[in-house]
């Protein structure tokens, strides 16, 4: 009986038992799909939290170290941007004012006419020389026809001319000019080589009359030339001197015409500054409109300074397409080569931030976080960086590019601790 009772409380803690332990290694479907439900959102959070902070480092500004830079000492000067090319279109005859092309700004390519003076006096004397060219043409023609009659038909020998008729002419022809030919009165050879030479000098005048008539008609039509006034390159009218219907004179000028595709720099340079200039080498510029800045490079070099001032003119050529054009102000770096070289820290332009008046930087101190400090600014090195005379140390660490905003007390690193959490 005991045996019977210990199978039957053996049996009701197996069928109690199992249950239990299938559940706890089989969850319900309803609990997994509760748990999956539940992870959901966790995964979602995590997905934003990992794009907030790529956003924030992505948004966090560039640290750079400062370093020390060795510049020499440059002094500004103020030039006067000028086109490459620049003349003044003047009036060749006179006469009235018949054509206008354009006003200032008007491009014009190379032949193109600009402007024109009333030639109808020059028209007239043209058809004029052309009438007397064709009257020394017959003329010389005339001349042609002569020497060829004198040549083959003498008129030393020409019976016509000879006195009386008939018996007399023929009796004076082969009886009285050879006898008296012999005796010493008259060399008929002689006489028709002194007509060959007289007809061949009237046909050299009438030619040389000729070539006279032609070279009148060519004068004219250089005068017809110089009515126009023609673009000698491509390049725009600068200013304008004249209008339709106004009476000019030879030597009047009517345009100012300029190449104002390039564009140079004129400077007046003193003499002591010379030694620091050579051909081809590149200065920094600085030019009036938006305070622009390019690299100069020298493009020519006066041979003499000018004697009341004592400087030297300079000309610099600047990039294609800078903004601006002819008259303009600017301002270009000349070394002094006789100043000693000093050692500052140089810094990106792009650092500096302005307080009113006054340039500042945004350094990172010990703690990580931003600290505005005020500058003492040098001389631009170049179009990206600055030196710095006082207000700044090599080796600190600055922000290259400041986010619009940003103030002391900014910390740097927070977004990657933020990241290392997270993950």
């Amino acid at each position: 009986m005991n045996q019977a009772v210990k199978k039957i409380v053996f049996c009701c803690v197996f069928i109690f038992a199992v249950p239990f332990s299938w559940a706890a290694q089989y969850p319900s479907s309803s609990s997994r799909f509760s748990n999956s439900y539940n992870q959901v959102p966790q995964q979602n959070n995590s997905a934003q939290t990992t794009t907030s902070s790529y956003q924030m480092m992505t948004a966090q500004p560039h640290i750079i170290t400062v370093v020390d830079t060795q510049t020499g000492t440059s002094i500004v000067l103020g030039g006067t941007v000028v086109p490459l090319r620049e003349v003044t279109l003047s009036a060749q005859v006179s006469g009235r004012i018949e054509y206008l092309a354009g006003i200032e700004g008007d491009w014009f390519h190379a032949g193109q006419v600009i402007a024109a003076v009333d030639d109808d006096d020059l028209q007239a004397k043209r058809q004029q020389a052309l009438a007397n060219i064709n009257s020394q043409m017959s003329a010389v023609q005339n001349a042609q026809v002569q020497y060829s009659r004198e040549f083959w038909s003498p008129q030393s020998r020409n019976i016509g001319k000879m006195p009386g008729m008939a018996l007399p002419s023929m009796f004076d022809q082969f009886f009285t000019r050879p006898f008296g030919s012999a005796m010493g009165l008259g060399n008929p050879l002689l006489d028709r080589q002194a007509d060959l030479y007289s007809q061949n000098s009237q046909l050299g005048m009438a030619r040389s009359q000729h070539i006279g008539a032609i070279s009148q008609l060519q004068g004219i039509d250089a005068l017809l030339r110089d009515t126009k006034s023609i673009a000698p390159f491509s390049g725009v009218v600068v200013k304008k001197l004249v209008e339709v219907g106004d009476t000019v004179q030879p030597g009047q000028a009517l345009f100012k015409f300029a190449d104002a595709q390039y564009l140079q720099i004129q400077v007046e340079i003193p003499s002591r500054l010379m030694s620091g200039i050579q051909q081809d080498m590149t200065v920094p510029a600085v030019l009036d409109v938006g305070n622009t800045r390019v690299m100069a490079r020298v493009s020519q070099i006066y041979p003499m300074a000018d004697t009341k001032r004592h400087t030297v003119t300079v000309k610099f050529d600047i990039p294609e397409g800078v903004p601006g054009g002819p008259g303009m102000y600017a301002e270009v770096m000349i070394p002094d080569v006789n100043a000693p070289v000093n050692v500052l820290p140089l810094i990106p332009n792009t650092a500096v931030v302005w307080r009113g008046s006054l340039p500042a930087v945004f350094v990172q101190n010990a703690k990580n976080e931003s600290e505005l400090r005020l500058l003492r600014l040098g001389e631009t090195v170049d179009n990206m960086n600055i030196s710095v005379l006082s207000g700044l140390r090599s080796g600190e660490r600055i922000y290259a590019q400041p986010t619009p905003g940003m103030a002391s007390g900014w910390k740097s690193g927070v977004t990657l601790n933020m990241q290392e959490k997270n993950q």
